[in-house]
């Protein structure tokens, strides 16, 4: 298996993929020295580790509940493999005093939304408040799990970060 070739992803240069006999693809994740396997079988997933170990000196952390900061949850029973962030999302909700009661919804902002230059601070009063208030390290934060599993962050991230020299009204007093 690890003498056959692998081919690199044309999205991803860090995936790898191989297709076996039977047409089911088998797939390499590598970054860095952290490499994660993934395939329908067990067994064909235990035959490569133990030829890459007789190639490369490596150390099995068995079944990765977390690799590159993303969560994998697996369900068994339905066969789907889900990505999260969860965990990373609830430390940035906590690092910025973000309360647990706040309502969880499916779009962050809606595309009809704009952010216009007359919501900037106008008064001295409106600008000492806002500088104690952390909005550049929030939205690089949220920025990371933008560009993970999170692309449906990514417009209001967007949108966010062009004000970030002057967030005023939007998220300050009116």
């Amino acid at each position: 298996m690890c003498g056959k070739k692998y081919t690199i992803s044309k999205f991803d240069p860090c995936v790898y993929y191989n297709k076996l006999s039977g047409g089911e693809y088998i797939y390499l994740l590598l970054y860095v020295d952290d490499m994660l396997i993934a395939f329908k079988s067990r067994s064909t997933i235990d035959r490569l580790k133990k030829q890459l170990s007789s190639e490369f000196e490596r150390k099995d952390l068995s079944e990765e509940n977390k690799v590159f900061g993303i969560e994998i949850v697996r369900d068994r029973h339905t066969g789907k493999v889900c990505l999260t962030q969860m965990g990373y999302l609830q430390k940035v909700l906590q690092k910025f005093n973000i309360n647990g009661d706040t309502k969880s919804i499916s779009t962050l902002l809606a595309p009809h939304f704009k952010l216009r230059a007359i919501m900037s601070l106008t008064t001295v009063e409106e600008r000492e408040y806002m500088s104690h208030i952390p909005c550049a390290s929030t939205v690089g934060s949220l920025m990371y799990a933008m560009v993970c599993p999170r692309p449906d962050l990514s417009q209001a991230i967007s949108m966010l970060s062009r004000y970030m020299h002057d967030f005023g009204k939007v998220f300050g007093r009116r």
